[in-house]
């Protein structure tokens, strides 16, 4: 019976989903391996380790391990977690009797998850923040909450193969583009070429400075985040914009929303809330490795093969979507497995601890990366290899699996999920634990 009297709030603690919350920490943590990149080196390192940090010995090994294993997957990870968490917090909501104050709980929550984003990338410099874009596609989940699970699906695959029907779209231009490149190596020096020619030529060079940027523009790069605070808001400015509108709008709507709407399937159908048969996770786990693995298998030897070229990570692009979505039902039926199994129970409330604080330790990884690597603090950006970033990711997960369970043994929240829930129910929460209560939110 739905209960008409209570007041829509924050779940309790008692309420809590534990295999959700160590997954979220498991992808809160796992996303800074591919970010760090991008935190330390310079934009166009994140896919490509001959552009900056190393390409040989343990930098090589380094970047093919997280070709291999995490490349897109924890993002995907994020973005499922994201849609189940909103099917679960309306649907507690709508069993206790709300009505259209559900609707209007949820839109502020998603409204101020757009206001975040914008704060994280102009003020807190990382570019690569995800929060806006969760804002954005989220404001369209709402209506997709009563959807059966094979719709959902049939959703994520049609939204996922428009996005490889327009990389084709964007693969062919390229390439054609790439012909007329090779065409004009064999006129004469000072032969006049012909237009289409000469505009094509001109295209690819353009891309082909774009993905790999010559040392003058990389020195320029690496010298502009040496800069104070201000300067370095200034000089982030324009590759923000461009990460917000223009990739956001013709890349997200084939990675985060299919994925959202895979997450609430998912839920719907038991598999993230560790209520499935052992043996079920142990085959998710073992098919989504073999098939996920092996196409990233494909895409990183083809790449090698390739030295790093520009046509290589285009043809890959086709099979990316497919890799990842593979290799992360591998990693989610891993920890479930995980959750399920009676050890190391103080990492999973370690991990669980960190995913209740996702919010908190995703944006900390901003703030202390930007103190690690721009003129704010030391500097480092751009002076370590590939694989010494790796140490700073050791550092701060062992500071968010240690400080995340202190830290709600004494207060109901993380610092930015109370004020995430303080702005969504429009009343300041509670943000101390009562003394000897072991059950709050």
């Amino acid at each position: 019976m739905t209960d008409l009297t209570k007041p829509l709030g924050p779940v309790k603690a008692k309420e809590r989903i534990h295999s959700l919350d160590v997954l979220r920490g498991v992808a809160t943590l796992g996303i800074l391996l591919m970010n760090i990149t991008g935190f330390g080196l310079v934009f166009m390192a994140y896919a490509n380790p001959t552009v900056q940090g190393g390409a040989e010995g343990s930098n090589l090994y380094v970047w093919i391990m997280n070709e291999l294993f995490f490349e897109g997957t924890m993002r995907a990870l994020f973005s499922m977690l994201f849609g189940a968490g909103m099917f679960l917090m309306t649907s507690r909501m709508i069993s206790w009797g709300g009505g259209i104050d559900v609707a209007d709980i949820y839109y502020r929550r998603t409204i101020w998850l757009l206001i975040f984003g914008l704060i994280h990338a102009y003020l807190l410099l990382w570019a690569g923040e995800i929060l806006f874009a969760y804002g954005l596609y989220g404001l369209l989940l709402f209506p997709f909450r009563k959807t059966p699970p094979n719709r959902l699906l049939w959703g994520v695959l049609g939204l996922i193969l428009i996005g490889v029907a327009l990389h084709g779209y964007r693969y062919q231009g390229s390439m054609k583009n790439y012909k007329y490149f090779q065409e004009a190596q064999t006129f004469a020096e000072n032969e006049e070429l012909p237009e289409d020619v000469a505009a094509g030529k001109k295209a690819w060079e353009a891309a082909l400075a774009e993905a790999k940027p010559d040392q003058k523009s990389i020195q320029e790069q690496t010298e502009g985040m040496h800069q104070g605070y201000f300067d370095l808001v200034l000089f982030r400015a324009p590759l923000n914009r461009m990460v917000q509108t223009t990739f956001n709008y013709d890349y997200n709507p084939w990675d985060v929303l299919p994925m959202m709407l895979l997450g609430i399937a998912l839920f719907k159908l038991r598999v993230l809330s560790g209520s499935l048969r052992r043996r079920k996770y142990l085959l998710m786990m073992l098919i989504g490795y073999v098939v996920g693995i092996g196409i990233n298998y494909y895409e990183t030897s083809l790449i090698l093969r390739n030295d790093f070229s520009v046509p290589a990570y285009l043809q890959a692009g086709f099979t990316y979507p497919f890799g990842r979505i593979a290799v992360a039902f591998g990693h989610i039926g891993l920890v479930m497995l995980f959750c399920k199994s009676g050890i190391l129970g103080f990492l999973k409330n370690s991990l669980a601890a960190v995913g209740r604080m996702a919010l908190t330790n995703y944006v900390m990884h901003s703030v202390i990366c930007a103190f690690v690597f721009t003129g704010i603090g030391f500097s480092l950006y751009g002076q370590l290899e590939r694989h010494e970033l790796y140490y700073v990711v050791l550092g701060i997960w062992l500071f968010q699996l240690i400080t995340s369970p202190i830290w709600l043994k004494y207060f109901r929240f993380g610092p930015l999920e109370w004020l995430w829930r303080t702005l969504t129910y429009g009343k300041k929460q509670r943000f101390r634990r009562l003394p000897h209560a072991e059950h709050e939110t």
